[in-house]
């Protein structure tokens, strides 16, 4: 992500958390259809984050809609609110990386799967790309 957006920044980094929570959101789908045989706890943990993720999508597209109306002014308290978002949704990949290192590491049923193991690692490393904008937006301020 480029940097030099200025005024649109909020508008930028809401963008790819947008996307991201999408992208997580499916990525719990194609976990559970990629590992035959995942264990049940594992399957219902993944069932449960795609469900919270969902529901993460769309409160930063609401935010996206309000931003945009906001237009050229964004007042102080919605900037906020989307700085507190982009928060929660950095903590929640941060906590969705851990879910999927730990699956990676303990699930028997990834462990005899070499692909798995490989997408698992792709995961992980775009969960943590959004994880890298999203800090450098927050850390910045």
């Amino acid at each position: 992500m480029q940097f030099y957006y200025g005024q649109q920044m909020p508008l930028r980094i809401l963008d790819e958390a947008e996307f991201w929570k999408h992208q997580e959101e499916e990525h719990t789908v194609v976990i559970r259809e990629l590992v035959a045989g995942l264990e049940e706890p594992y399957v219902e943990t993944l069932k449960k984050w795609e469900e919270v993720l969902s529901a993460t999508h769309q409160q930063v597209v609401r935010y996206i809609e309000s931003v945009t109306r906001a237009g050229y002014y964004l007042p102080d308290q919605l900037y906020n609110q989307v700085l507190q978002l982009v928060s929660y949704c950095l903590q929640q990949s941060l906590e969705f990386i851990k879910l999927c290192q730990q699956l990676k590491n303990e699930s028997a049923a990834v462990s005899k799967n070499p692909t798995a193991k490989v997408v698992l690692n792709h995961i992980i490393r775009e969960s943590e790309y959004f994880v890298g904008i999203a800090q450098v937006l927050l850390y910045s301020k």
